[in-house]
């Protein structure tokens, strides 16, 4: 019995020490992203709202020395406190979706498009627990061009909020397997994600899957069609 008693403990003191050491890294949110395209494309490019967030959550997770909040539990909190609206995402509902989901740093940005294909990407990092915006960045590529864009930022917003840096090797992988991927998949994707979002699970499998046939390899829409089994 007092065997059993003691694995018990050390088994406790073990989970223990690995809260607190998760605890310990730093936290990141990401919100959806303000889309700033005019005219016709406002409305094209609407789901990338969702799709440069997902990227650059995955994108900014490549960092073993922090936590980023997964896409799926930013949605349920969006949801459950009805903050889900076609108004832009400003500094005080960042802070508040930040103070929801006990994160220390809240990334918030938005997307604007010209008519020569160009997009340019700003973002804001604000400190959750004093309000204070830390960090401001953009970059500017061609719209089709939207992952390496997103990588750009991505590796930006980790230098510029000071935090452990990312595997050299697994930041270029990143780069170059992101370097393949057609916009035309990312944009199918993007909207798989809405349709999910919205409960129509039929129209997002059918997405992800299109997403996929345009490029087998995209690991993105392969993890949701999983979650969606």
């Amino acid at each position: 019995m007092k065997i059993h008693r003691l694995l018990a403990g050390a088994a406790g003191v073990a989970l223990a020490a690995s809260s607190a050491f998760a605890q310990s890294k730093p936290t990141v949110a990401i919100m959806y992203f303000n889309d700033g395209a005019i005219g016709k494309a406002h409305d094209e490019l609407a789901p990338l709202s969702k799709g440069i967030c997902d990227v650059l959550i995955t994108e900014m997770a490549d960092n073993p020395g922090i936590v980023v909040i997964e896409r799926d539990q930013l949605q349920s909190i969006l949801a459950e406190q009805k903050l889900v609206t076609d108004k832009a995402v400003d500094l005080s509902t960042a802070i508040k979706v930040g103070k929801l989901l006990s994160v220390h740093h809240m990334i918030y940005g938005g997307f604007i498009t010209d008519p020569s294909g160009t997009m340019v990407l700003d973002l804001r990092a604000v400190e959750v627990e004093t309000g204070k915006v830390e960090f401001v960045t953009s970059a500017t590529d061609k719209t089709a061009n939207l992952l390496a864009l997103i990588h750009k930022v991505a590796v930006k917003t980790n230098a510029g909020l000071k935090l452990p840096d990312i595997p050299k090797q697994l930041g270029e992988a990143r780069a170059a397997k992101d370097e393949k991927i057609p916009f035309q998949s990312v944009m199918l994707y993007s909207r798989g994600l809405d349709a999910k979002d919205a409960g129509k699970k039929a129209e997002a499998i059918k997405l992800f899957n299109q997403a996929l046939s345009a490029f087998p390899d995209y690991d993105a829409p392969k993890k949701e069609l999983e979650k969606l089994k």
